[in-house]
């Protein structure tokens, strides 16, 4: 008979306290969900740019012009067939009055090639949301207005903005609902059960609405600013974690179920020997995600505190409601496969992992070498590795703003559709002389003034987005620089400028979180298992795993994607993610390798833990990697990009890292595994030893 459980889980699981553990938690979820709804998101000018980059310093410039300088749109008109005649100029200058935001003097310019003409305007829309309006309000009017055989289309700043929010449109409930769909599908294939998966999916669901109404209001209590894609990662988060941990809490409880009578006992123990497992990987999970508190933007900062609250709300829903929920029904809520009094045990059943572990067992160091070299081969394209995308890179769906650009820099100057911006404190005159005489500007002129701040918009000879048009931006940066009239109070924002700080503050994350995650990792599983040896092949295997799924994403968005580069933000947030959530299944493995050694020594203990967990933790891994492909359903590269690369990397670590890699080094260590710890009784080391 199995020792007794704790009082605690006991008591939660208990006949008396076992209904009002299992609604409270859900009860007082959905009234916060309720209450409070989720917060609004708070947008300052610099809040997704690196703090103390130029284009940082700009944003808050341009905060202080008065909202009258709205924001830049760039209207394309194009002759389906030909040449603009002049009829169709005449009855576009005819037009033009009647645009928002055109001046007395405005007209449309027409190209050198007269197949085009452009005309630039500012619209009043002091916020992204009135920007979005008045760029869909303008795209009707010309459409409506726009003489036979020409086209009309809109660009620039304004309207690639209003098109990205567009993404976002509709998008927390389309991710949503799509999660909550593949969750379902995978809990049913896992349990065969046509309504157990309705109780872990009620509980993770209610988690998450209470995590993205709790971490909004968080967020904004810590003056931290979080963007569309923060909830919807977050939501990803969520269902996969607190999925994860409904597994394993679930599958223990089946096999107590086969050894004892009583469903709350049963249930006890299995909470009892789960928490610590859960308790362990959650904390891992959000010490790794709190490191972007140390990000120099600030949105990152948003969503790795958004993360933290996210794992835990999971974490605790999970280990309180979800037990005493599933005690509420009796072992027909595994109906067809019901677990009965006497039947043997997943260790014993379990024929696949068993096979798997007499393989290690036999061949430790074969297994050992070739699963390594299967990693290093797969690491090696990441060595070409490029990161930036420009403007229109971002979008799996080419939008209008995008498609008006590319025909705008075939008629015009390339950098007429995105021009750079030029901020400054400096006297106007000065500031537009020294943009006007930089070798690399086509033209310049002064869009905005007011409160000692002076805007001016410089046109480009190169196309943007490409790497000319970033060198460009250098050297006007330095033309700048090197007047000292202007010098110390002038800042060059834009498109490409962005991209060029983007780049620069994500490599300084890089090199600050990088090594923090995994200090941290390490100090959390030197705890946890209170050994040195342990924790320093697991992180290992993990680094491995990202390099490995970075790789091997890579190839997938290259050859098979056409993708030329990854995002800034990709590599930081999949090694993030990567490295906590990979420990976890580690965590789940080792923590039950420490349960079996007593009894059966380290290198057995850990094939029995592989028999036992192989199964739980392979569908986990699965439906971690399939929950954050969901965010491919979002046309917006940089997620699809964090979906691919975080789903390859789980599938490497359920499939080959956790299930060979790993036993095969701790049978090869034996007891030196636990070093300075000693896990294995008397009596497994003499049965070992023969």
């Amino acid at each position: 008979m199995s020792t007794a459980p704790p009082g605690w889980s006991r008591r939660l699981t208990g006949r008396r306290l076992a209904p009002l553990v299992a609604l409270l938690p859900l009860l007082l979820g959905g009234l916060l969900i309720g209450l409070l709804g989720t917060a609004e998101r708070t947008v300052g000018p610099a809040d997704e740019l690196p703090a103390g980059s130029g284009v940082a310093e700009a944003a808050e410039l341009a905060d202080r012009l008065p909202d009258e300088a709205g924001s830049t749109a760039i209207v394309l008109w194009t002759a389906q067939e030909g040449q603009l005649g002049e009829e169709a100029l005449g009855s576009l200058r005819e037009l033009v009055p009647d645009l928002p935001g055109a001046g007395p003097q405005a007209a449309p310019v027409p190209s050198e090639d007269g197949t085009a003409a452009l005309l630039p305007l500012e619209l009043d829309a002091p916020t992204a949301s009135d920007t979005s309006a008045a760029v869909e309000d303008l795209r009707e009017q010309l459409s409506e207005t726009a003489p036979d055989g020409v086209t009309a289309q809109v660009t620039g700043p304004a309207a690639i903005q209003a098109d990205l929010a567009k993404v976002f449109e509709g998008a927390d409930l389309t991710l949503l609902a799509t999660t909550a769909a593949v969750v379902t599908i995978l809990l049913v294939l896992t349990y065969r059960s046509p309504v157990l998966w309705l109780v872990p999916l009620v509980v993770v669901g209610v988690a998450d609405r209470l995590a993205v109404v709790v971490a909004t209001h968080v967020l904004e209590l810590a003056g931290t600013a979080w963007n569309e894609s923060t909830t919807g990662i977050l939501s990803v988060l969520v269902f996969g974690a607190g999925t994860d941990y409904a597994l394993l809490l679930i599958s223990r409880y089946r096999d107590e179920l086969k050894g004892e009578e009583s469903r709350h006992l049963a249930m006890a123990r299995a909470l009892h020997r789960t928490a610590e497992a859960v308790l362990s990987s959650s904390t891992t999970v959000v010490v790794g995600v709190l490191t972007l508190l140390l990000s120099l933007t600030l949105s990152t900062r948003g969503l790795g505190l958004a993360s933290a609250v996210g794992i835990v709300i999971a974490a605790l829903m999970v280990m309180t409601a979800l037990p005493a929920a599933l005690v509420l029904f009796g072992r027909w809520i595994f109906w067809p496969r019901a677990p009965r009094l006497g039947d043997p045990t997943t260790v014993d059943t379990a024929r696949v992992w068993n096979a798997v572990g007499r393989l290690v067992g036999r061949r430790p160091v074969a297994v050992a070498v070739v699963s390594s070299l299967v990693l290093v081969a797969l690491a090696l394209p990441g060595l070409g590795i490029r990161t930036g995308l420009s403007q229109s890179e971002q979008f799996l769906d080419e939008p209008e703003a995008i498609s008006a650009s590319e025909r705008l820099a075939e008629s015009f100057p390339a950098g007429s559709a995105e021009p750079a911006r030029v901020l400054s404190t400096a006297d106007e005159a000065d500031v537009l002389a020294t943009v006007e005489g930089s070798s690399v500007v086509s033209s310049a002129r002064t869009t905005a003034s007011g409160d000692g701040v002076v805007q001016v918009d410089a046109v480009l000879d190169a196309r943007p987005g490409t790497s000319e048009a970033r060198e460009a931006v250098e050297t006007l940066r330095q033309d700048i620089a090197d007047e000292r009239s202007v010098a110390g109070s002038t800042f060059v924002s834009g498109s490409d400028a962005s991209r060029i700080d983007e780049r620069d503050g994500a490599a300084r994350d890089r090199f600050v979180v990088f090594p923090l995650i995994l200090l941290l990792v390490l100090g959390a599983l030197v705890l946890l298992l209170r050994s040195i040896v342990a924790p320093l092949v697991l992180v290992v295997t993990v680094v491995a795993t990202y390099l490995a799924a970075l790789g091997a994403s890579w190839v997938v968005f290259t050859r098979l994607l056409g993708f030329e580069a990854l995002d800034v933000s990709t590599p930081l947030f999949a090694f993030l993610f990567l490295v906590a959530l990979g420990v976890d299944y580690n965590i789940f493995l080792v923590t039950r390798a420490r349960e079996e050694a007593p009894t059966h020594g380290t290198g057995p203990g850990v094939l029995r833990a592989l028999s036992a967990t192989g199964g739980v933790i392979t569908s986990a891994g699965v439906l971690l990697a399939a929950v954050f492909a969901t965010l491919g359903v979002l046309p917006l590269v940089v997620l699809a990009q964090l979906g691919v690369v975080i789903g390859i990397g789980v599938l490497l670590d359920t499939l080959l890292v956790r299930t060979v890699l790993v036993p095969s080094l701790v049978v090869l260590l034996g007891e030196r595994f636990w070093w300075p710890r000693r896990v294995s009784g008397a009596a497994a080391l003499a049965r070992h030893a023969r």
